[in-house]
């Protein structure tokens, strides 16, 4: 049987060195707040919700957070033993185990705390903490290591002797503990001549009881990074990049220049797409199999099928289907949803309109709040004048109908199946199927009769 295992988010910090009116672990790293990361290992590891503990931005981090967490309030920031103990009245007796991790460390990976709680499960002491071997020392307390290869202490920073600067073993600063044991130790924890109670010092207290604190070593020195300036910020996004770009080149995709190719957290890319230079995917993005990304476009919460090539073009919140082209410079925003075969030319815009099947726009057209049937030929230039200063307004434009360049569509406004409209025509009013209609304002062209 599995022990059960909460686990504790400590994210009530100022963080004063982001200098900035966003609360730090909302800052953004790879395309989603930072916080996000630590709270999709609890998830993945825990039985029970996680518990956030929250203090600055308090209400920023519930509206953020949702149901994603339940929150404890640390009201006065004295420390992380007292962080953790505002957890005591969601944990206490409901878990076997508690890890403690931190809302400013979004490289931590869900591996490293899983190998953390299962050497907590062999240990017969209450706690196993992780460490990480690095030359910079980044401010971290030193791990001094007992003869029998257990943790020994830990001795900040400020307190260290010449010798204990030297060692190279590092307190990263989570943990996995026993829940029973916990609680009760964080009541022992004494106050610091700053005021403040240390998470760090439950230590001392397990090895003063002559029990046995363990230790996981990082292998890859990275994860160990906090968000504390913008500095950290910048390099946490580095290695979250680095890691998305692997991934994918590892699963089938090609990607052209990684160091200039920015891939969000949350992005699904099909295998046999290529990823051109400065191309920027990002969180909410659903890309094909066998399709041309880039160079320098930015796909945003855009789901696009297979086969399909987008050049230097921008997208928010569009859909394409198959074997669609686009570009170079189309612009597709909130709404925009392309059909199979549909090609659009340079510098086409559309919001919040259907193109069907093998349509194609021409360069320099915009299409807004529309319904575009089969086939359909968009000239160049041509515009659907949707807004009249007040509201908006449908156009629908039937299968097979062609729209010569230059076209003004004053919506509301249908044209029916096979119409067709001259060059420079400004449409004013409903086309009947199968009429041309040319002019300013557009009339319906009529046949002459051939008198012989």
């Amino acid at each position: 049987m599995h022990d059960t295992i909460a686990a504790v988010i400590l994210a009530a910090g100022q963080g004063t060195r982001m200098k900035s009116a966003t609360p730090k672990v909302l800052h953004q790293v790879g395309g989603k707040p930072m916080i996000y990361y630590s709270l999709e290992i609890a998830k993945s590891i825990c039985t029970v919700p996680p518990v956030v503990v929250i203090g600055h931005g308090a209400e920023l981090l519930q509206a953020a957070l949702k149901d994603d967490a339940r929150f404890a309030l640390q009201e006065q920031q004295l420390g992380t033993a007292h962080a953790v103990q505002q957890a005591d009245a969601f944990l206490n007796g409901s878990s076997d185990l508690v890890i403690v991790l931190y809302g400013d460390m979004p490289l931590l990976t869900a591996e490293t705390v899983s190998q953390l709680v299962e050497l907590q499960r062999s240990n017969a002491g209450p706690m196993t903490m992780l460490t990480v071997v690095s030359d910079d020392p980044r401010g971290f307390g030193r791990v001094i290591r007992a003869a029998d290869g257990s943790v020994g202490a830990i001795v900040e920073e400020a307190q260290c002797s010449p010798e204990q600067l030297l060692v190279k073993e590092l307190n990263v600063g989570v943990y996995c503990f026993k829940s029973s044991w916990l609680w009760d130790t964080l009541k022992k924890v004494e106050k610091s001549p700053k005021g403040e109670y240390y998470l760090t010092d439950t230590v001392a207290l397990a090895v003063a009881e002559g029990l046995k604190v363990q230790a996981v070593s990082l292998q890859d020195a990275a994860e160990a990074i906090g968000i504390n300036t913008r500095v950290h910020l910048a390099e946490a996004e580095a290695v979250i990049r680095s890691r998305n770009n692997q991934h994918w080149m590892l699963a089938g995709v090609t990607i052209i220049d990684p160091t200039s190719t920015y891939i969000d957290s949350d992005v699904q890319i099909g295998q046999d797409t290529i990823i051109y230079p400065n191309t920027m995917i990002k969180a909410g993005t659903i890309i094909g199999r066998s399709c041309r990304i880039g160079p320098n476009s930015v796909i945003d919460h855009t789901i696009i099928g297979d086969e399909c090539q987008v050049l230097a073009s921008v997208m928010e919140k569009a859909v394409l289907e198959n074997h669609v082209e686009i570009g170079p410079y189309g612009h597709l925003r909130k709404g925009a949803h392309l059909a199979d075969y549909v090609h659009m030319g340079n510098f086409g815009e559309v919001k919040n309109s259907y193109l069907g099947p093998h349509s194609k726009m021409g360069h320099f057209s915009y299409i807004g709040d529309a319904k575009i049937g089969e086939n359909v030929n968009i000239g160049a230039g041509t515009i659907t004048c949707n807004y009249d200063g007040k509201m908006k307004h449908p156009t629908e434009i039937g299968d097979d109908v062609f729209i010569g360049s230059d076209t003004m569509l004053v919506a509301p406004l249908k044209i029916g199946k096979g119409a067709q409209t001259g060059a420079g025509s400004v449409v004013t009013h409903d086309v009947e199927p199968g009429s041309t209609v040319v002019g300013v304002p557009a009339r319906k062209l009529e046949k002459k009769e051939n008198r012989g």
